[in-house]
C-alpha cells in the first residue's frame, strides 16, 4: 500500500465504476504493484461475478409497478396528527424496496466493465497488439486457429483511423479478438465477441470517463472503447458497420 492511495477510499468506487479516468488509471497502476489490494479486488470481483451469474433477476411486471405507484400516491399523510409517520414510512420503505428490486445488474453492465478494464490494461501494459500490422491481410489470418470465429478486420487509414494490429483478449470467460486503431493521439480498442444474440444497432454509453460504442452483427458483439470523443468514435463504428 502506498500513502497516496488508501484502499478504503477507492476500492468500492473502483468496482462500481465511479472513479474518474485519471483516478482509475492510478488505481490500475497501484494494483499492478500491490499484491494485497489486487487480491482484495479479485475476491470482491469474484463475489460480484458469482452473484451476477447465479442469482435470479426478475423485472417487475408493469401491472405490479402501476399498483405500487398507485399505493404510494394514495398515501396522503395528515400532518396535523402523528399518524402520518406510519404511512409515510411505509410508502418510503415500499419505494426503496421497489428501487432495489428494479436496480439489478445486467449482463450488459458486466460486459461494459470488462471491456473498459481490458482497454485500460492494454494501455498500462503497452500491449496493444500480438500481431502489429496495418495490413488487414496480415492481421486477420493471424487469428486463425486461435479463436473459433473469424473477426472482420479493416484498415481506415485514409479516413484517419489506421489499424495498429490485433491481439487475443479474454472477456466473458472466453477468448475474443481485440483490434487496435488510433485516431490522432487516441487509442481505440475494438473487441469482437462471439455470441448468439440478434443483430442490434449502434448504441453509445460511457464508463469511468471512456466512451463505448456497441452493436451486434452476424452473431458477434462489437465493443469500441476509447477516450476519443463520442462523435468520432461513433463515426468509426459506422465505418465498420457499413463494411459487413
Amino acid at each position: 500500500m502506498t500513502s497516496e492511495l488508501n484502499c478504503t477510499d477507492w476500492l468500492h468506487p473502483y468496482l462500481d465504476n465511479e472513479l474518474e479516468t485519471e483516478m482509475a488509471v492510478r488505481v490500475n497502476m497501484h494494483l499492478a504493484k500491490c499484491a494485497r489490494c489486487k487480491a482484495r479486488v479479485a475476491d470482491l470481483q469474484a463475489l460480484r461475478d458469482g452473484i451476477r451469474q447465479h442469482a435470479s433477476y426478475y423485472p417487475a411486471p408493469e401491472l405490479m409497478q402501476q399498483r405500487i405507484m398507485s399505493q404510494i400516491n394514495r398515501q396522503k399523510p395528515d400532518l396535523s396528527s402523528g399518524q402520518w409517520l406510519a404511512p409515510a414510512f411505509s410508502a418510503a420503505a415500499l419505494a426503496a424496496s421497489v428501487m432495489l428490486y428494479l436496480a439489478t445488474p445486467s449482463s450488459q453492465d458486466a460486459l461494459m466493465d470488462e471491456v473498459v478494464s481490458s482497454h485500460v490494461r492494454s494501455l498500462l501494459e503497452q500491449h496493444l497488439a500480438d500481431v502489429a500490422s496495418s495490413d488487414k491481410h496480415t492481421v486477420k489470418p493471424w487469428f486463425t486457429g486461435k479463436i473459433d470465429f473469424s473477426p472482420p478486420v479493416y484498415d481506415f487509414a485514409e479516413q484517419g483511423y489506421p489499424l495498429i494490429g490485433g491481439r487475443l483478449d479474454y472477456i466473458q470467460h472466453q477468448n475474443v479478438a481485440a483490434l487496435s486503431y488510433h485516431r490522432n493521439k487516441h487509442i481505440i480498442n475494438l473487441f469482437v465477441i462471439p455470441n448468439n444474440a440478434t443483430d442490434s444497432p449502434i448504441h453509445s454509453s460511457s464508463r469511468r470517463g471512456f466512451n463505448i460504442v456497441s452493436w451486434q452483427k452476424n452473431n458477434m458483439a462489437f465493443e469500441a472503447v476509447s477516450d476519443l470523443n463520442a462523435q468520432e468514435l461513433q463515426a468509426f463504428a459506422q465505418m465498420i458497420l457499413s463494411q459487413h
